[in-house]
Parts: structure tokens; sequence; C-alpha cells
């Protein structure tokens, strides 16, 4: 599979975003057990949507530069579920938000489910 390297994105709570931007840096609650946040591409964000946030309307988007993100990113494996040759990366490391470049309201449709990005 190639790698989307030109954007990352990331989903988050609005209220965890503004609390990023207070502090310089997002910590997931997930970070400190398994020491990395989750991203993913543009067009594979509605996968861990739709097992995560399924129904929720107070998401964002955070775009991410991955040049500014200042700590490695590992392609690895998602779920079982996944497609088998599917790869997302994880940033190991705390999320600059220096290396958010866009956030963007994420609502999931009127069935409550997100649809695939365009971009």
């Amino acid at each position: 599979m190639t790698h989307d390297t030109h954007t990352l994105v990331h989903i988050c709570t609005l209220s965890e975003w503004l609390s990023a931007r207070q502090t310089g840096e997002y910590r997931p609650p997930s970070f400190a057990d398994i020491g990395f946040v989750h991203l993913s591409t543009p067009r594979q964000a509605h996968l861990p949507a739709n097992r995560l946030f399924a129904g929720r309307r107070d998401l964002v988007l955070l775009r991410l530069d991955p040049s500014r993100l200042g700590a490695p990113v590992e392609w690895e494996p998602g779920v079982p579920t996944d497609p088998e040759s599917m790869l997302f990366p994880h940033l190991y490391g705390p999320l600059p938000i220096g290396a958010v470049v866009a956030v963007e309201e994420y609502l999931p449709g009127a069935d409550g489910t997100f649809a695939e990005l365009a971009k």
C-alpha cells in the first residue's frame, strides 16, 4: 500500500482540541497506555471514526503536516476488520499543535456513520 505522507489526520473532540491549544500538545487519553497517537490518512479516517465515534457530533478533524510532528511515525496494522494490506500511521510522541494546519468540524451523516473523506 502506498502511504499518503502529504497530509495525515487525527480525530478528537472539540474540547480536547481546545485544551491542547492551551498546553501546546495533544496527548489522547490512550497515550499513556499505548505510547502513541492514532493517526490516519484522509481516506482512512472514516474507519476509526465509525468504530469509535459513530453518531458523535462533537468531533473535529485535525489536518497535520507530517514534517512538523517532531516524533517518529510508524505505519502499522489497524484492527483485524481493516483491509489486510492497510497500515495506519502511529505517532510515537505527543501531537504538537504546531503540526496542525487545519481544524474542521467532523460530523456523521444522518444515519450516524462517517463517510470516506474526499481528500
